[in-house]
């Protein structure tokens, strides 16, 4: 999956609310929501058109990617780009200064627990 920008990430967002949008619904929306103009819209239509994520058939905008498969992707992206895909690095230095909550910390346990069941 081809990187997504800030903006498309918005864009998507919208979309994902209550989709599939008609392309004039969306430009309104786009314009409530982002300030953005008709031809921004358009712009970003066509973009992720291009990078597989969204088709417009007959005015009738919907995505081809979840919003889960999204934030996967610009996840393990991320920890490629800061850590070199080292979790316990990325971890140690996203969680540096942060102060967890007891209910935080236990939620992190469990995934790590469910993880460890599922190998």
């Amino acid at each position: 999956m081809e990187r997504i920008s800030e903006g498309e990430y918005r864009f998507l967002s919208i979309l994902w609310e209550d989709e599939p949008v008609a392309s004039p619904e969306l430009v309104k929306r786009c314009n409530a929501q982002l300030g953005w103009k008709k031809s921004t819209t358009y712009t970003v239509i066509k973009k992720l058109i291009g990078k597989g994520i969204v088709k417009n058939e007959n005015t009738i905008v919907s995505t081809l990617v979840s919003k889960d498969e999204v934030d996967r992707w610009q996840g393990e992206e991320l920890l490629q780009r800061t850590s070199k895909g080292n979790v316990p690095a990325f971890l140690a230095a996203f969680l540096k200064d942060r102060k967890l909550s007891g209910a935080d910390m236990e939620r992190i346990r469990r995934m790590i627990d469910e993880m460890e069941e599922e190998q």
